[in-house]
């Protein structure tokens, strides 16, 4: 997608913007990304499709060369070996438009995201104090 495109209002107008391999692999990664957190809401975050639950569960959005995938960095770290044969930085990773998307590893890293942001949800409930009864 270009920098100067106006900003996609939802998932499908961002994947329709590019060509159909680039679309297909987008596709697929959305596709993994709603099989392993079927509770997730959909969103566009910094121009780029993102998926939530409490919170911004993971984004992911094509580049020139590779489609880069946002899990966080406690994801990165968690998953480090598996994720080491592509290049990355401390909350993302990038996968090479020429290669297989690796779908299985992105549905074990969402579905690890979905345990991090229920469990972060759990521990908010039980810190926010509650109203005294009168």
């Amino acid at each position: 997608m270009r920098a100067d495109a106006p900003e996609p209002k939802s998932i499908d107008e961002y994947v329709a913007a590019f060509p159909p391999g680039v679309r297909k692999l987008l596709e697929d990664v959305r596709r993994a990304i709603q099989e392993a957190a079927p509770g997730a809401g959909e969103a566009i975050k910094y121009r780029m499709p993102t998926f939530t639950l409490n919170g911004n569960l993971v984004h992911f959005a094509a580049c020139a060369r590779h489609v880069g995938f946002y899990p966080a960095p406690s994801a990165i770290e968690k998953f480090r070996k598996e994720l080491s044969a592509w290049k990355g930085a401390k909350g993302s990773v990038q996968f090479p438009l020429d290669e297989p998307m690796p779908l299985a590893l992105i549905g074990r890293i969402v579905r690890f995201r979905v345990k991090e942001q229920l469990e972060r949800a759990r521990r908010e409930r039980k810190a926010k104090p509650t109203a005294s009864k009168r």
